[in-house]
């Protein structure tokens, strides 16, 4: 398995296509968390699996202000494909030229296939990573840890206003 990014690591930028027209960049999404989602392949069964579950608890994720991110290097045709067939709430992101450049920078690409591993990233609204996981190519990681570390990043903001508001009564 891959070593990815670390919590407390600063996200690399990127900006990658949604369509064959539109890109977005993770700077984009700044003030928020994000949830990325690399995956190997679209089409795949467990891959399938994974993104329809994060678009079944697509509203969990909203209730934390959170946008999902999925990343593999399959092109935006196929994206748009798979997306539309399985009803995907959220965007996928085309990391495939140069193939994987993204999920290098993540540490989660697996040479010798040539796809992403089935990393996990959440995102906190500076851009540094809270949370990481790397899961065995062949496992569903589920959400549980995803909403577990959106849960402790809410906390975390709340107990930061708390003392910043303390500060400023002071």
């Amino acid at each position: 398995m891959a070593r990815i990014l670390a919590p407390g690591t600063l996200a690399p930028d990127f900006t990658l296509p949604v369509t064959a027209d539109q890109s977005l960049s993770l700077r984009d999404l700044r003030g928020q968390p994000v949830v990325l989602a690399f995956y190997p392949a679209d089409w795949s069964p467990v891959c399938g699996d994974q993104m329809a579950l994060y678009n079944e608890i697509h509203p969990e994720f909203q209730k934390y202000k959170a946008e999902v991110v999925g990343i593999s290097v399959d092109g935006v045709w196929c994206h748009a494909a798979f997306a539309r067939d399985r009803h995907l709430h959220f965007p996928l992101l085309s990391d495939f030229e140069p193939k994987g450049a993204v999920a290098k920078a993540y540490g989660a690409y697996r040479e010798k296939e040539g796809v992403c591993e089935r990393a996990l990233f959440v995102i906190d609204e500076e851009g540094v990573i809270f949370w990481s996981y790397c899961s065995p190519i062949a496992v569903n990681p589920g959400a549980d840890g995803i909403l577990e570390a959106l849960e402790n990043l809410k906390e975390k903001r709340q107990s930061h206003g708390q003392v910043e508001s303390a500060r400023r009564a002071s």
